[in-house]
């Protein structure tokens, strides 16, 4: 889907830089293969760019106008939690929510293309005041986790794996909002995804809390 976006709309001064967080060598090639994207993809296995922009999960997005400046701050990219209301045993959606879901995803999309379209005059714009006040600040915590995430990256690199993994598994309680660092030490299923029973269970301990967090965008589910 931000392939086709990305075609309708590069020749309007837009782009998409599109971030993988895989710290696992090679983990994310096979997806971008399968997408075949033409926009630029960029592989961030110590999550530079995540600690940047104070990103959590994927996928997020960071709305940039062409002049550097943060338009939307980080937010799911049209994102919604459907999948918490499968069938686990069937990975069956219920209708209603798939729709939800696909529909969340389209409004997004069409945000970014009336935004692509129109500039500052899109009412998808904050104002910087508004931007600012919809910013999701590091703590120290968070801080300490990023630097103890790279530590581990670094040492599972040199072939410290036992070590680099505590380090991993320390970032996580550290930043425990963070699903980017506790994927890198989750179990993978036959995907390469992290959606095993440790991932369900993290869920289930979401209670009502949400996976994603609310787009604060017209049209966007709560």
């Amino acid at each position: 889907m931000w392939q086709e976006l990305y075609e309708q709309l590069k020749q309007q001064n837009f782009t998409i830089i599109a971030v993988a967080f895989d710290s696992r060598s090679g983990a994310a090639r096979p997806w971008i293969d399968a997408a075949s994207p033409t926009y630029t993809v960029l592989l961030d296995p110590n999550h530079y760019v995540a600690e940047l922009y104070n990103m959590v999960n994927v996928n997020q997005a960071v709305w940039i106008d062409e002049d550097g400046v943060i338009v939307r701050p980080t937010e799911s990219a049209g994102a919604y939690e459907a999948f918490r209301h499968m069938d686990r045993s069937t990975g069956k959606m219920p209708d209603e929510v798939a729709k939800v879901a696909a529909d969340a995803g389209e409004t997004y999309r069409n945000a970014v293309r009336d935004w692509a379209e129109k500039g500052a005059r899109s009412e998808y714009v904050f104002t910087p005041e508004a931007a600012r006040s919809r910013l999701s600040l590091r703590t120290a915590e968070i801080a300490q986790a990023h630097a103890t995430f790279v530590l581990g990256q670094y040492l599972i690199a040199k072939g410290c794996d036992a070590e680099g993994a505590q380090l991993v598994a320390r970032a996580s309680e550290l930043h425990p909002e963070s699903w980017a660092i506790w994927r890198q030490g989750a179990e993978l299923d036959d995907r390469g995804l992290a959606a095993r029973a440790d991932f369900w269970a993290r869920v289930d301990e979401l209670g009502d809390k949400k996976y994603y967090a609310a787009v604060d965008m017209r049209g966007m589910p709560a």
